[in-house]
């Protein structure tokens, strides 16, 4: 008789186990969401060559979209940039769709400043103030001309 109780406790036992057991997988708590937001650390200076009214040392690009109310400020702060030595370039989604997709752009208003060879020296991604940026240029063009030399650098 105990044997046959005994039995019959085990295989609950044994049964409430895997329903817990099942009801904890079920229950598991979804991961924080990762940003997949990603910078080019390498620009092809010839995918902008057509674009740029003149040869400059370095070169300014934002990837931006018309749907953006952002993108239009961070445009425009760039545009300031604009001299002999810089080409500023607005590679907006809806007329360079090809280079958003070249270069991985998966959120915008994105701001990179390359160098001659194409290497990404400083970027922004969203918003940035007009100091910021002027900054992290000047930096990237001088080495140890800015106060806080990591501006626009991605850690």
């Amino acid at each position: 008789m105990w044997t046959m109780q005994f039995l019959i406790a085990a295989v609950l036992v044994v049964v409430v186990g895997g329903v817990a057991l099942l009801l904890q997988r079920k229950r598991s708590i979804d991961p924080p969401t990762q940003n997949n937001w990603q910078v080019p650390a390498q620009l092809d200076r010839a995918d902008f060559a057509e674009l740029v009214c003149a040869p400059a040392d370095w070169l300014v690009v934002t990837f931006t979209s018309a749907a953006c109310h952002t993108c239009a400020d961070v445009k425009r702060k760039a545009a300031v940039l604009a001299c002999r030595d810089v080409a500023v370039i607005d590679a907006d989604y809806t007329t360079h769709r090809h280079l958003h997709e070249r270069y991985n752009i998966d959120a915008v208003p994105t701001l990179v400043i390359a160098d001659s060879d194409g290497v990404v020296r400083a970027s922004f991604l969203g918003p940035v103030t007009a100091t910021d940026l002027w900054a992290a240029c000047a930096e990237a063009r001088n080495p140890g001309s800015s106060p806080e030399p990591d501006l626009g650098r991605q850690h």
